[in-house]
């Protein structure tokens, strides 16, 4: 609740301490999420004005940023202000996930932009060849890590935008801790494989599933249950339902569909992707705390025997009055003492319970060996003195 994250069950906020696999979208959430269109690149006897003038206006009725950076950077390097195409009677072709491509039609012409392979289809369809350096000019931008959209009129390739995403910052250390804590993190993207590699390289993620779809994000949290590990992930569209229903952690976000929201377990009310490395850190630190409470309070019970059994039994075996290394008074004494001592250790162990045990990244046998160290020895150390304290006071005051 303290970080806005509804959780619909306590199973799921257990399952966020051990999960094994980190599903991440790449946009939004990886990386900043608004690609800008940097470059205009011409391909056999187009332009790069000709490129320009066809990627404004296929994009004048996009509204992503993407859309909108690729007019804005035909504005800036040849001035075309101001189009007004509504006497042309033109026809904007939405992007559709099944297409992978947007544009116009206008004046006789079929303009597109999109994902090479649907831009080449049409190209095809329309009867057109493809220019051999196009193959070259995409891998290249690819393996940049940016993005490459083909621009075709008709039967012609005109040429490729350059859209640059850009990694946030901090992302490699996030997930270099997450893997020292045994946490395996897969980027899912709609780019393709070139692209992807280049960005999963940059941002230190152990793996990638490009050119996802809805079931290529189920098929890969089936296999990873399969295979016994427990997989988070984050989504907020209806295609995202089946995969957040299929996780064991899957958190939803708040602008999402209802569809999103019904299929996951948590809901993240300020819909940020990044957050749900954060509830991962959440369900660790539950799990250290409630492991080095166990441990401290296994170790004080076990010390509270060693310390009051030889006062409890001395007058019945007398040589157990060597064990009495606190010199405890009387068995009464003693009993009282160890009462008064476990009531306020509950009460000391409370701000510690709501607090949490600060969170590090630190792997089972390194997280084993700090609860016994400090929370296991501590455990042992601390009724020693605090029933001898105890005992003292109950004498001075002559309750036992």
């Amino acid at each position: 609740m303290q970080h806005n994250v509804l959780a619909m069950s306590g199973k799921a906020v257990e399952a966020a301490g051990d999960v094994n696999t980190l599903l991440l979208d790449k946009t939004g959430t990886i990386t900043l999420g608004n690609r800008q269109a940097v470059e205009f690149i011409p391909i056999g006897d187009a332009s790069e004005g000709e490129l320009a003038d066809a990627a404004q206006l296929s994009s004048l009725a996009d509204e992503t940023p993407e859309g909108r950076s690729i007019v804005v950077l035909a504005k800036e390097k040849y001035a075309y202000r101001g189009r007004e195409v509504a006497e042309h009677e033109a026809h904007f072709i939405p992007f559709t996930a099944q297409t992978r491509m947007s544009g116009v039609d206008l004046d006789g012409r079929r303009i597109r932009k999109g994902a090479t392979e649907s831009v080449v289809e049409f190209v095809q369809e329309q009867g057109g060849t493809i220019p051999p350096e196009l193959t070259e000019t995409t891998q290249r931008i690819s393996r940049s890590g940016g993005t490459p959209l083909v621009v075709a009129d008709r039967d012609r390739v005109l040429g490729v935008i350059h859209l640059k995403d850009v990694v946030k910052g901090g992302m490699r250390e996030r997930f270099e801790q997450l893997r020292r804590i045994g946490i395996r993190t897969v980027m899912i993207t709609g780019d393709n494989p070139l692209t992807a590699a280049a960005i999963a390289a940059e941002a230190g993620v152990d793996d990638f599933l490009a050119q996802a779809t809805p079931k290529d994000k189920m098929d890969l949290i089936k296999k990873e249950q399969a295979g016994g590990r427990l997989v988070a992930m984050t989504g907020d569209g209806t295609n995202d339902a089946p995969a957040l229903a299929q996780a064991d952690v899957g958190l939803a976000m708040n602008t999402g569909t209802m569809a999103a929201k019904e299929a996951g377990n948590m809901v993240d009310l300020d819909s940020n992707p990044t957050k749900l490395i954060e509830v991962v850190a959440i369900g660790k630190q539950l799990l250290m705390t409630r492991g080095s409470l166990t441990t401290f309070s296994i170790a004080n019970d076990v010390a509270k025997y060693f310390a009051i059994l030889p006062a409890m039994f001395m007058a019945t075996y007398p040589s157990l009055s060597k064990l009495n290394i606190m010199f405890l008074r009387n068995p009464q004494s003693a009993v009282l003492a160890a009462v008064i001592f476990n009531a306020l250790i509950i009460i000391a162990l409370i701000p510690l319970a709501l607090r949490g045990v600060a969170y590090k990244p630190l792997g089972a046998a390194a997280l084993l060996r700090r609860n016994l160290l400090i929370y296991g020895v501590g455990g042992v150390i601390a009724p020693f003195p605090g029933i001898w304290v105890i005992d003292r006071l109950l004498g001075l005051l002559h309750l036992a």
